[in-house]
């Protein structure tokens, strides 16, 4: 499988060559197949590993068929699929006569897509009242939006993940993480003169970067995987005035979906988003492919595991 048959076929940033050298990099084995790759993870002092399958293709009966040979020869447990498609019956009915079974998510089931084919003024039309009037709010407080991939932009980036990591509670990548994906998703694109994955887009006021987010690029999509502010200036609105040039960068650039990576229900960003009316979507789902007996086992002990984990955190809360 090469560079160019790989990203011939991927559908989503995920299944991109530039993705599994990532994470290749990252210390991740990689496998690749005709129809996509998946990373290798190993279950800490066992000769066993997990595979995923991310934001694949659909999954047809011979994809599946090789995917449980190769895990079979190389003591794989399970295989996790989340394909890159819309729930349809056909495809549940595939992986369910194939052996595989619901499993825990890693992207959300749902998510939000913003129609970027409308005119300007029938997307802005579209938003709730109060979401307009933030972005003319922040305009005319004189925050500025635009993409700004400048080394300083980025190390401002870094900073404002730990800050928000940090105020809000939830988990992070890494520095480490987050300058490894960098330079595969941007700078090495940028040097080969290629149009690269990741694009920086900031948000300024009073002459500091106070909002940041990263934006995936992959076909006809554009995708807000990451996002980081200061609670400096909140009153401002950046991040409104953020969504809303994203849209029109993604316009710009001949783009017709905006996926807003992920939808939970009255959690995290997502009342914000939905500011935006768009429209909502679901994924076929998350799927394990049991390619092993011992694959409940690892079921029953990751179920006991997060148990504790959950009772350690509510003691040290107490």
């Amino acid at each position: 499988m090469t560079e160019k048959d790989l990203n011939l076929i991927a559908t989503h940033p995920l299944q991109t060559w530039q993705w599994g050298e990532f994470r290749r990099a990252w210390g991740n084995h990689i496998k690749r197949f005709s129809f996509g790759q998946i990373t290798i993870h190993r279950l800490p002092m066992t000769p066993f590993s997990v595979a995923v399958f991310d934001k694949g293709i659909a999954p047809t009966k011979k994809m599946l068929e090789e995917l449980k040979s190769y895990a079979k020869q190389n003591n794989v447990l399970f295989v996790k699929l989340e394909p890159n498609i819309l729930k349809n019956k056909k495809t549940i009915d595939i992986l369910k006569k194939a052996g595989a079974v619901p499993g825990k998510t890693l992207f959300t089931p749902t998510t939000f897509w913003i129609d970027l084919t409308k005119t300007k003024e029938a997307l802005l039309e579209s938003f709730h009242p109060k979401t307009r009037y933030n972005i003319r709010l922040a305009e005319r407080k004189g925050v500025t939006v635009q993409i700004d991939n400048s080394t300083e932009a980025f190390e401002t980036y870094l900073r404002l993940t730990k800050e928000t990591a940090k105020r809000q509670g939830f988990y992070a990548h890494t520095e480490a993480y987050h300058r490894l994906m960098w330079k595969y998703l941007h700078t090495d694109l940028t040097e080969q003169k290629k149009q690269p994955i990741a694009n920086l887009m900031t948000a300024t006021f009073n002459n500091e970067i106070i909002t940041t987010w990263i934006l995936f690029q992959w076909k006809d999509f554009l995708y807000y995987p990451y996002g980081a502010s200061t609670d400096k200036y909140k009153n401002v609105m950046a991040n409104n005035l953020m969504m809303w040039k994203s849209i029109l960068y993604g316009k710009d650039q001949g783009l017709k979906t905006f996926d807003l990576w992920g939808r939970e229900p009255g959690k995290g960003f997502t009342p914000f988003k939905e500011g935006y009316n768009p429209q909502v979507v679901e994924f076929v789902g998350t799927w394990d492919l049991v390619c092993s007996p011992l694959y409940w086992a690892y079921v029953a002990a990751d179920w006991v595991r997060w148990r504790i984990l959950r009772l350690r955190a509510l003691l040290r809360k107490g």
